[in-house]
């Protein structure tokens, strides 16, 4: 399983349904960088993904982007793939 890393705040609610994408398709641990208490990671992610929103999501290196993507992303069949980290 790839690692996940996600940008996020507490009461953001796409955050909250995207972690609960990603438990239910296995993802037992998401390295979670909480933007509201760390403004500077906010800085960051904006540098890295180009995008200021939470959640920005990235699947081992790929920046999947946010919770729509996301979703998107699994409606393809692309996302259990990405996570078991085959092309």
């Amino acid at each position: 399983m790839q690692a996940v890393k996600m940008y996020a705040t507490a009461s953001c609610p796409y955050c909250i349904r995207a972690k609960q994408i990603l438990h239910a398709k296995g993802v037992e641990q998401i390295d979670e960088i909480r933007v509201d208490l760390e403004p500077a990671q906010r800085r960051v992610m904006m540098e890295i993904t180009g995008r200021r929103t939470v959640p920005q999501i990235f699947i081992g290196a790929t920046h999947v982007g946010g919770h729509d993507d996301l979703v998107a992303l699994d409606e393809r069949g692309e996302l259990d793939p990405l996570l078991a980290g085959r092309p």
